[in-house]
């Protein structure tokens, strides 16, 4: 018996279905919370069960608990909330990259180093980004990445807890 989860963009949530028949595997439910909102099916995150390694090579953040990842994002993301997305302060952000590169200890390439300790100097971050966006490496890229995505307004999904029966919302 498959689990579907399905997204609603009008109220930024993923609801998950358990079908019991696999009749229901192009069906798209309607939003539990609003019957209007429209649908659309998402690829579920999933579980490895046992020993098996990821490949981490790369990966700044490798090895960290999702959990404290979630919490810190999360602090950021309502801390970040106040900042002008147009004109952020680069103080504040470079205080929030800190706050990551922390983290990422000693992953933390020294070019992203320098600019963080140029943002809290109070340095133009679009002036940072052109002289460090090729420096940075893989790990300032997803690092910058998670920061102007916060920026932008863009957060996670809520995740409705509740399993819903498919056949009851088709």
């Amino acid at each position: 018996m498959p689990i579907y989860e399905f997204y609603c963009p009008e109220n930024h949530t993923v609801y998950q279905f358990l079908a019991r028949s696999l009749a229901y595997r192009s069906k798209v439910p309607k939003c539990p919370d609003n019957p209007a909102f429209q649908m659309v099916k998402q690829v579920s995150r999933f579980a490895i069960v046992g020993n098996a390694q990821e490949a981490t090579e790369g990966d700044p953040f490798a090895g960290l608990d999702d959990a404290k990842m979630d919490a810190l994002m999360a602090d950021m993301e309502v801390e970040m909330g106040v900042l002008d997305a147009e004109n952020p302060d680069p103080k504040q952000l470079g205080h929030f990259m800190r706050k990551m590169t922390d983290i990422m200890g000693d992953k933390t390439p020294s070019e992203l180093r320098e600019m963080v300790k140029r943002l809290e100097a109070g340095e133009d971050p679009e002036k940072l980004e052109a002289t460090f966006g090729d420096m940075a490496g893989a790990e300032g890229d997803v690092l910058f990445a998670q920061v102007k995505k916060i920026m932008s307004g863009n957060r996670q999904p809520v995740r409705n807890p509740t399993l819903y029966e498919m056949s009851e919302w088709t």
